[in-house]
């Protein structure tokens, strides 16, 4: 295949998740556009494969699922990355191979062929990133050896804990019955969110000595990353832009929000704009501002999972903070 991995979706007004079928190995090696890849059946059986994806301006995001062992023989283009994350435990994969274990996932910069071995019944979740768009991230938050850590190898070490979190944000996103049409800003929302994750999910966790700063540096920094993502309330900023902006690494500022707030990052940056969103909803008139035009406001692209985030964090859903506030004004009218 030698379409554009990116250019799928760069012109369209709006994108959403699709799902292919295939009952040939070579079928489904076609419908992941813009490999170049081989796929050869191992073992005896019918093959099934299915594909759900999701493209991007600059990123794209599937599930595979292939019923039979195959040996696969792949190509990314070479302006992007390709990431690939067991969706399940049961079944080891390997990358030229090198076992893909219970906390570790695979790797492999675009133009260099490599070679994947899936046993029957695989499943993997692949997350296709345009080169420009990872390298300028990556070297903002100092994790810059990413390509040559994994070149040497093809594994990159993980937390299991923040991988299972990871498979969960690529459920909700490639969850067919959820899935909508997504508005540009959307779409740059959604990539913002998954790519933050998954430098998150790759970081070292160690924080070198030399990195910590004062402690009125450590406020400063966090009273600065609150002003930032108020600032820039309708999308959702992750960590790599708040290193960039702040000009600290990812490690530094892991340590300034533990230090201050006592929370990770991501956690802290999350329950600001759910509570921005909860004052917005506590403020509308009746009839004025829906639930949906709310989260837009806030940058949450993904309503469903909006609702889970907003009930976990204040036990009841944005409909019912809605509902209340609606209610309560009525009765202050009708008296």
């Amino acid at each position: 295949m030698t379409t554009d991995l990116f250019s799928l979706s760069a012109h369209a007004a709006a994108c959403r998740v699709e799902t292919s079928v295939a009952h040939d190995a070579d079928e489904q090696a076609r419908n992941l556009h813009g490999w170049t890849q081989t796929y050869d059946q191992l073992t005896a059986g019918r093959f099934v494969g299915r594909l759900t994806g999701l493209h991007l301006d600059d990123m794209h995001l599937f599930c595979e699922t292939t019923s039979e062992t195959l040996r696969q023989t792949c190509e990314v283009p070479a302006d992007a990355y390709w990431f690939g994350i067991p969706a399940e435990e049961a079944n080891t994969g390997r990358i030229d191979s090198q076992p893909i274990g219970r906390e570790s996932l695979a790797f492999q910069r675009g133009g260099v062929e490599f070679e994947l071995l899936t046993p029957a019944g695989y499943a993997v979740f692949g997350v296709v990133v345009c080169g420009e768009m990872l390298d300028r991230h990556s070297a903002c938050v100092e994790y810059a050896d990413l390509a040559e850590q994994a070149a040497r190898t093809g594994i990159i070490p993980i937390d299991a804990a923040n991988k299972a979190r990871f498979c969960a944000l690529l459920r909700s996103v490639l969850d067919e019955s959820a899935s909508v049409a997504l508005s540009e800003r959307a779409r740059r929302n959604l990539q913002t969110s998954v790519l933050s994750s998954l430098l998150d999910l790759c970081a070292a966790s160690a924080l070198e000595p030399a990195a910590i700063p004062a402690r009125p540096r450590r406020q400063w920094i966090v009273s600065e990353a609150r002003d930032y993502v108020l600032a820039n309330r309708e999308r959702p900023v992750g960590v790599p832009e708040l290193c960039e902006h702040l000009h600290v690494s990812r490690r530094t500022l892991q340590y300034c929000f533990q230090d201050v707030l006592g929370l990770a990052p991501a956690n802290y940056l999350r329950a600001l704009r759910l509570n921005g969103a909860r004052r917005d909803l506590c403020g509308a008139a009746p009839g004025e501002r829906t639930v949906q035009d709310v989260a837009a406001a806030w940058g949450f692209w993904h309503l469903s999972q909006f609702a889970t985030d907003y009930r976990k964090l204040f036990g009841m859903r944005p409909s019912e903070t809605l509902k209340a506030v609606h209610t309560s004004t009525s009765m202050r009218v009708a008296h």
